[in-house]
């Protein structure tokens, strides 16, 4: 399993746009082939900075994901609110289960 997680810092007078722009997507993200979790999370500090926080069964799946037709689209509408250049990171969790 793959865990994706992205931090996008928002100017803040966009983050009800990108709140909007989540809420349409999520399911659409959630139905993915090999997502088996998507969360948002926002910095308790910081209001207009959020993190995405996804679960994939495997490289693949997040890739084809990243390269779909969706993404593309969903992405540059998202990227065009942000105050700062996005974050990400996929990991692994070194914990058994």
């Amino acid at each position: 399993m793959i865990i994706r997680i992205v931090k996008m810092t928002f100017d803040p007078d966009k983050v009800n746009d990108f709140l909007k722009i989540f809420e349409a997507s999520k399911q659409h993200i959630r139905n993915m082939e090999g997502c088996t979790q998507l969360d948002l999370l926002n910095d308790i500090d910081s209001p207009n900075i959020f993190f995405t926080y996804s679960h994939w069964q495997s490289v693949n799946d997040l890739n084809n994901y990243r390269r779909s037709k969706f993404f593309e689209t969903v992405w540059s509408s998202t990227k065009r609110l942000f105050s700062a250049k996005a974050e990400a990171w996929s990991v692994k969790s070194n914990v058994p289960h």
